[in-house]
């Protein structure tokens, strides 16, 4: 960096920074100078895909696998609008992306007309993404434009979670100010501060709770993942000896394979041994689990106080009183100093799927595909698992990656979509090899992302359970012809993109998909067919669960929407 710099050139010097080398968008006229700018000789390297929705979850997805800040770059207007989806999605996920959004000129903005791509007015956008942010700035001014973009990029880092810098065109090649402390700066980026004597006391009190208890659970949530404290959570648990949950937005953030790790909790509908231990529990540690519907089965959180400490939201609830100013990780470090009475309990992992009892030639199950699927990924290191919303969202909780433990899913947000583009920018990432779990609905939005894999040099394999629409609404739809979709051939689409394609109705064509899918170095599609109105079995008994509740009478329901 220098004391003086064009915009464009401090932008790229700013990103290498951060260790940021991925910059993903789609080109627009208000945006050009920006691209080109980012795009230099010695610049970023710049991912196009076909449509933004695209581009906003493979950003996401990259910022998944890699833990870096992801970055979106995209035109004024029809480009920043159509990106708005995928960044509520970060935001609701606590995932940190920064989006640079390109704009109309001063002079232009003087004109005192219309430009295209405008809304309702010039600032609209901005205003827009106020809602689904945590900073934001327009840079303006070449004296504070580089501080105002640390400023936003901070933000992101620290809370995890979107920032929006909109850049005019006519200010990517002015000169601006550099300050000193900013060229001086090693490019680190830092959490917030706790309050130390609140995390001292708060994780005292824990501790004394948990050495009283006799069946302590602990349950790991998102915010593990996102501030990067995984490793303190797997020394926590094996220091405590208790069982092991995660959430399902937080699934992936404890190892799959541990011999503590017991599943996935989803309140009422988790597997029966799942269930039975939660009643057990006397103390229940959750860490980094945000209150989300999805996360409880789609009921209100039954919560014993007296048994209960919950950290999420930089604060630490213990009984009836609440630490403020305290993190999650320095909570869970400062629970690794303190004096704890080690558990011995055999832990068995427990999810919703039995053998597989299917005859040679009979059609495949949807609990069969996931069986087949953690078969062949047992002995696999260098995969990650991507899961897309609808049925495959629940299915994807009895999905076990070993090893390397990556496992990606809107767990919260759930916006259909989400999985190929993710799958595409977490390989560019990471360089793990992505198995995408995506129904056909799904892939109908934004599966074709997918014809981007080779030039991109990336290589997928998307196991694609084709039921002829959106079948996870087919129990519940009063006019089920509403959730048809066309026929696609998936498997031929594959080939004409640069893949390989197969076809599967049965448990042993699968395993040779899969196999052969594996030795493929092109991504390849696995077109399953199965049975119309087949589901996973943890979708099964959410919409057992669901139904259930809108039966109870409405008193009833209004003293369970009041549980605390």
């Amino acid at each position: 960096m220098k004391r003086h710099m064009a915009l464009g050139d401090f932008l790229v010097a700013y990103l290498r920074k951060i260790g940021v080398s991925h910059v993903f968008g789609i080109p627009g006229d208000l945006a050009l100078k920006l691209f080109f700018a980012l795009g230099r000789k010695h610049g970023m390297e710049i991912i196009t895909l076909s449509h933004e929705p695209g581009v906003g979850f493979a950003a996401d997805g990259y910022a998944r696998a890699t833990g870096k800040i992801g970055v979106i770059c995209v035109t004024y207007g029809a480009g920043g609008h159509n990106m708005v989806n995928p960044v509520a999605g970060s935001f609701s996920e606590r995932v940190p992306i920064l989006i640079f959004s390109g704009g109309p000129g001063e002079e232009e903005r003087k004109l005192g007309t219309l430009i295209h791509h405008q809304a309702r007015e010039i600032d609209s956008q901005r205003r827009i993404y106020d809602e689904v942010t945590c900073a934001g700035a327009v840079l303006t001014d070449p004296s504070t434009a580089a501080s105002e973009l640390h400023r936003v990029v901070k933000r992101i880092w620290a809370e995890q979670r979107p920032g929006y810098v909109e850049i005019h065109r006519d200010m990517v090649d002015r000169q601006i100010e550099v300050p000193e402390d900013l060229i001086e700066w090693d490019g680190r980026l830092h959490f917030q501060e706790s309050d130390a004597r609140k995390v001292e006391e708060a994780a005292h009190e824990t501790a004394a709770m948990f050495n009283e208890s006799r069946k302590p659970v602990l349950i790991a949530g998102i915010e593990i993942h996102r501030f990067k404290a995984s490793h303190d959570l797997v020394e926590l648990a094996e220091k405590m000896g208790a069982p092991v949950f995660t959430t399902v937005l937080g699934k992936g953030a404890f190892p799959m394979d541990h011999p503590l790790y017991m599943g996935v909790h989803v309140g009422p509908i988790s597997p029966p041994s799942i269930v039975e231990r939660m009643d057990a529990a006397d103390f229940v540690l959750n860490l980094g689990c945000l209150r989300t519907d999805m996360n409880f089965g789609n009921r209100p959180p039954h919560v014993i106080q007296e048994k209960t400490v919950w950290a999420a939201d930089r604060k630490v609830e213990v009984k009836y009183h609440t630490y403020t100013d305290v993190g999650v990780r320095d909570f869970a470090r400062a629970l690794l100093r303190e004096k704890l009475r080690k558990h011995h309990e055999k832990v068995q992992y427990a999810d919703n799927l039995r053998e597989i009892a299917a005859r040679n030639g009979k059609p495949v199950k949807v609990s069969q595909i996931l069986a087949v699927v953690n078969e062949f990924l047992a002995d696999k290191r260098d995969y990650i698992v991507v899961t897309e919303s609808g049925d495959m969202l629940f299915g994807g909780l009895d999905i076990r990656v070993p090893h390397n433990n990556g496992y990606f899913a809107q767990g919260f947000y759930a916006s259909m979509g989400f999985a190929v583009p993710a799958a595409l920018g977490a390989q560019i990432g990471s360089g793990l090899r992505p198995l995408v779990m995506c129904g056909d609905g799904g892939f109908q939005m934004t599966g074709p992302e997918i014809s981007q894999a080779p030039a991109k040099g990336v290589n997928p394999i998307v196991v694609l359970i084709n039921n002829g629409g959106w079948g996870i609404f087919r129990p519940i739809a009063e006019r089920r012809e509403l959730l048809e979709i066309p026929p696609w051939p998936y498997a031929q689409l594959a080939r004409d993109w640069g893949g390989e394609g197969f076809e599967a109705t049965t448990v042993e064509q699968l395993r040779d998909a899969l196999r052969a899918a594996h030795d493929c170095k092109s991504f390849a599609i696995i077109d399953v067919r199965v049975e119309r109105d087949d589901l996973s079995p943890v979708t099964v008994k959410y919409i057992k669960a669901a139904a259930k509740r809108s039966q109870a009478p409405p008193e009833h329901a209004a003293r369970g929407n009041s549980r605390p």
